[in-house]
């Protein structure tokens, strides 16, 4: 009996629900399989859902999956599909009828997808511009995603995340230079249907070397990702810790031994670089907040891991992928007078611009 050997990408966000391209080897007798890759973001003014299909060999006929993957017309179904997304309202209970809102895709090209496994940097997407709703006058809403493929119709659905209270409640930082075990807290407000969140810090600065140019540079730390299960909760606000040497650990293993009058190494001088005109933050929080399919798509399948015969999870009928939802914030934010005062010590070489 011949097997055949199904390439397709699935899409999975882990550090910041970052986009990655993936392959998985599906083992099966030969069939056309969809793959869909959406998270629908209510905040955002545009939306986009990938809707791609697998390609195939088999024993007789073998192809070089890499070489097949860099050509658009193995990954993309001819034309355009008709697909579209239905509203739904929370009515009692936990029943959803129809709003009567349809909202059609349409199909676009985008220029500037990162070189990888599949082919760029152009890319077939299908988009709408249609504003989202995460609840309204005490009703929820989710969303129904229709493709039409021939006679077969895929389809997946989601809650959306997010919420006017979704918020970064943090104005500033606290770090010390000397070593210490000490932890600072940020706090955030919950984002509707969100099952977990995902933090990072940001910290921005501006280099010179031998008088030369001065080249804007960063250092960034991962806070962590977690569950809303395993957050931590006062005064009625989530929130995460990081260790308040850290700004300075990252420092340190950017710029190792560099100071400004060093005989060993070339002069540097260091300015921090603000994010806003009034130059008063040089820092930023990232914070996203992920749905339960994304949720279940990211523990399940990284945890069995991405080479196995058949995904362990998706919330796609009739194919491959995930359909969910995610919102992102960015908070810039205040660095203490602590902070500020250890950053213009020896040996970092920043000074006063």
């Amino acid at each position: 009996m011949k097997k055949h050997i199904l390439y397709f990408s699935l899409l999975a966000c882990v550090a910041f629900f970052g986009a990655c391209t993936t392959r998985v080897d599906l083992y099966a007798d030969y069939k056309d399989i969809p793959v869909i890759y959406g998270l629908l973001d209510a905040s955002q003014d545009t939306n986009f859902v990938r809707i791609n299909r697998a390609f195939s060999s088999n024993n007789d006929h073998p192809i070089n999956a890499n070489e097949v993957a860099l050509i658009a017309d193995s990954c993309n179904y001819p034309g355009k599909l008709r697909a579209y997304i239905v509203e739904y309202k929370s009515v009692y209970g936990n029943n959803y009828d129809p709003t009567g809102r349809t909202i059609e895709l349409d199909t676009m090209t985008i220029h500037n997808k990162q070189e990888g496994v599949f082919y760029s940097p152009d890319q077939k997407v299908y988009w709408t511009n249609e504003p989202l709703k995460v609840s309204a006058s005490g009703s929820k809403y989710k969303y129904k995603l229709y493709v039409h493929k021939g006679n077969d119709t895929i389809t997946s659905e989601t809650d959306i995340v997010g919420g006017e209270d979704f918020r970064i409640i943090a104005t500033g930082l606290n770090f010390s230079a000397e070593p210490s075990d000490k932890t600072g807290k940020i706090k955030f407000k919950a984002a509707e249907n969100a099952v977990f969140y995902d933090m990072k810090i940001a910290f921005y600065y501006e280099e010179s070397i031998n008088g030369g140019p001065f080249v804007e540079k960063q250092v960034s730390y991962s806070v962590g990702t977690k569950s809303k299960d395993d957050l931590s909760i006062e005064d009625g606000s989530f929130y995460m810790t990081y260790g308040e040497n850290v700004l300075f650990r990252l420092l340190t293993d950017a710029i190792g031994g560099d100071t400004v009058t060093d005989p060993n190494h070339p002069n540097v001088v260091r300015h921090i670089r603000f994010v806003d005109p009034a130059q008063k933050y040089p820092m930023q929080i990232f914070l996203s907040a992920g749905g339960e399919e994304l949720y279940n798509y990211i523990q399940v399948n990284m945890q069995s891991g991405f080479s196995q015969t058949v995904p362990d999870y998706t919330n796609v009928k009739g194919g491959y992928g995930v359909f969910s939802s995610r919102v992102n914030l960015v908070k810039p934010v205040t660095i203490s007078s602590r902070t500020q005062s250890d950053l213009f010590g020896k040996p970092w070489g920043f000074v006063t611009q």
